[in-house]
This record gives C-alpha cells, sequence and structure tokens, in this order.
C-alpha cells in the first residue's frame, strides 16, 4: 500500500453560503490523499500500473468549477468522482480550506476535511 499526494492547490472559485461568496469567490486550498497498491507501478515503471495523479488533479478542477453552498458538499463529489475513475483506489482524504474566510477578526483559513474508504 502506498499514498499519492497532492498538496496545495490553489484555485479561485465559488462557494458559500452568503450571496456575495457565490458573486465575488475566494481562493481555496485543496489537499489530497490517496492510499492505493504501488507496488506494481514501484516495480514496472509503467503509468498504466498506478493511479494517474493527473486525473486527480482534473477531477479536483473540475468540481471546484461547480458553485456549492457546502465545502463538504465539493469534497464529497471529488471524492465519489475519484472513487469512479480507479478501481486501485482504496481510500482518499481530501481537505478543502477557504481562505480569508467573510468573518470578523483574523482568520487565515476554514477548512472542511472528509475521507472515504472503497466499499468491498
Amino acid at each position: 500500500m502506498g499514498k499519492i499526494i497532492l498538496e496545495d492547490i490553489e484555485i479561485y472559485a465559488y462557494h458559500g453560503c452568503l450571496p456575495e461568496e457565490r458573486k465575488i469567490g475566494s481562493r481555496f486550498l485543496v489537499n489530497l490523499e490517496i492510499r492505493a497498491d504501488l507496488e506494481k507501478a514501484g516495480r514496472s515503471d509503467q503509468l498504466e500500473d498506478t493511479f494517474d495523479y493527473g486525473i486527480a488533479r482534473d477531477i479536483i478542477y473540475h468540481e471546484m468549477a461547480f458553485p456549492s453552498s457546502l465545502l463538504e458538499h465539493v469534497a464529497g463529489r471529488i471524492l465519489s468522482k475519484l472513487f469512479q475513475a480507479s478501481p486501485l483506489i482504496k481510500k482518499a482524504r481530501i481537505r478543502i480550506s477557504k481562505l480569508n474566510p467573510p468573518f470578523s477578526g483574523e482568520m487565515k483559513a476554514v477548512a472542511v476535511e472528509l475521507s472515504q474508504k472503497r466499499k468491498a
């Protein structure tokens, strides 16, 4: 078992419950960790023996482009698409952080983290 990790993907998107958030948008950071059997790829050096993280990146950008009220919803959509994309994925965890959330006071970010395991 191994991990494929995508770190700090910065995306400008339009998620939030407030009308201003959906109109003005905000910066988000997405971090993804995928657990998969990477042994065969480690031996073969062939892309078809692993999960292509370019696919994960494309799924993240695609789903982040569709506005949602809740980050939980976006994260759930991304996880669902990842598991549909490859049977190699056994478990995945995603963290989506909204940078500079619309609250008074100093706050760097607010984040949601979801994880999912493949059902047997």
